[in-house]
């Protein structure tokens, strides 16, 4: 029996301007018996096939895969996958040679809804995001090593923490090829270490590749605050561009670790390095010395609306906080990743905290994700990561 879902009438409109999901709202039938993760037809009212997609229940109903009449061909996965690293070859383009820990393949940003891939040297770390991007892991898989050939020897899959919380029973993270999850890559000349079993995320925050390298430009001489380090990204930039101080704060004693062994993975001089484990808003309410430049980049603190006032009122108080730890003149770059909280709202939100401290400021950048996590130009919800650099008088 076919499986489809039938959109209402005017609700094709939204497949023909090229956005990437179904809403629940849009669909008036649907076949008996879908189960999360199909493939499913997407029909207009009148019975017409307009594209493929994962289905699974939820207020996003469908994820795109293909469009048109025909079915995806059997060749998909490996099309898909050389699309995106044919892309990626052009936006590294002469950072090849530097950087060896890439974004593959960015959800709806390389029209793959549900899905990403990201590359650390040898190792490809899988997220699915959705039940039907997990149903295909091994199809997944078998096209990376297609696409990739030798240059792959590891895949990891990490699901559990990504999928609906409905399936973190029945999903499971492990490897779908070879048997190492750690890496040691390279981004921009500097080094760090990998581990996509235990670490955040995928391994690493590639997204803030273009911004580290944007501290790096200011921070000769200068001393530098990193909060939220995890494995100490900002801080490495730092030291290796000749800052005067840095310190690293995060609550996780793992990630301070990581950090400390990634200043000596780089043979930078120790002395100029503080690993400090604490939560952030205590040590910023509790630091007196000021600084010339302070990293704000926190976790994520509103994955859903109803959760975004808070996170406005979290963002607000930190940066209330690390606004007064800038010296005058000094820079706060300044970040959310929280993809409810769109840019005007995060603007808004530091705009607050200014008055609330008191400072006139400047805004000399408006910073966003790197290019391998690129945005769909028909899904803008795809441009999650927002920040500023805050000049301070």
């Amino acid at each position: 029996m076919e499986k489809y879902v039938k959109l209402k009438p005017k609700k094709a409109v939204f497949v023909h301007r090229q956005h990437p999901w179904v809403f629940s709202g849009a669909i008036g039938e649907q076949a008996e018996g879908l189960e999360d993760g199909d493939r499913v037809s997407v029909l207009d009212p009148e019975g017409k096939c307009l594209a493929t997609g994962h289905y699974q229940e939820g207020s996003i109903r469908v994820r795109l895969l293909h469009r048109g009449a025909t079915a995806p061909p059997a060749d998909f996965w490996e099309r898909a996958l050389a699309s995106a690293y044919a892309s990626r070859k052009i936006i590294l383009g002469p950072q090849a040679e530097q950087t060896n820990a890439y974004r593959l393949v960015h959800g709806a940003g390389d029209l793959l809804p549900g899905l990403v891939i990201d590359i650390y040297q040898h190792l490809a770390v899988v997220q699915c995001h959705s039940m039907g991007m997990y149903r295909e892991r091994q199809e997944i898989a078998a096209a990376l090593q297609k696409v990739l050939g030798e240059e792959i020897t590891s895949i990891y899959l990490s699901a559990k923490k990504t999928l609906p919380q409905r399936f973190q029973d029945e999903a499971i993270d492990g490897f779908l090829a070879g048997n190492s999850a750690e890496a040691l890559v390279k981004e921009l000349g500097h080094s760090f270490k990998i581990n996509a079993a235990t670490g955040q995320k995928t391994g690493f925050f590639l997204d803030q590749r273009d911004n580290r390298q944007l501290l790096a430009y200011y921070a000769k001489d200068k001393t530098v605050l990193n909060t939220f380090c995890y494995t100490g990204g900002f801080s490495i930039y730092a030291l290796k561009a000749g800052a005067a101080q840095v310190d690293s704060v995060d609550v996780s004693a793992k990630a301070m670790l990581l950090t400390e062994e990634n200043v000596a993975l780089n043979e930078l001089p120790t002395d100029r390095h503080n690993a400090i484990t604490s939560d952030v808003l205590q040590f910023l309410r509790k630091q007196e010395t000021p600084y010339d430049i302070v990293v704000v980049d926190p976790p994520a603190y509103a994955k859903s609306f109803n959760k975004r006032h808070r996170a406005v009122q979290g963002y607000k108080r930190l940066n209330t906080e690390a606004m007064r730890l800038v010296k005058p003149g000094g820079l706060l770059f300044t970040f959310s990743c929280s993809q409810v909280v769109d840019r005007q709202l995060f603007q808004d939100t530091i705009v607050a905290a200014g008055l609330e401290v008191g400072r006139s400021a400047r805004v000399l950048h408006q910073l966003t994700q790197a290019a391998d996590h690129p945005v769909n130009l028909f899904h803008p919800e795809g441009a999650y990561l927002k920040g500023l650099v805050v000049q301070l008088d």
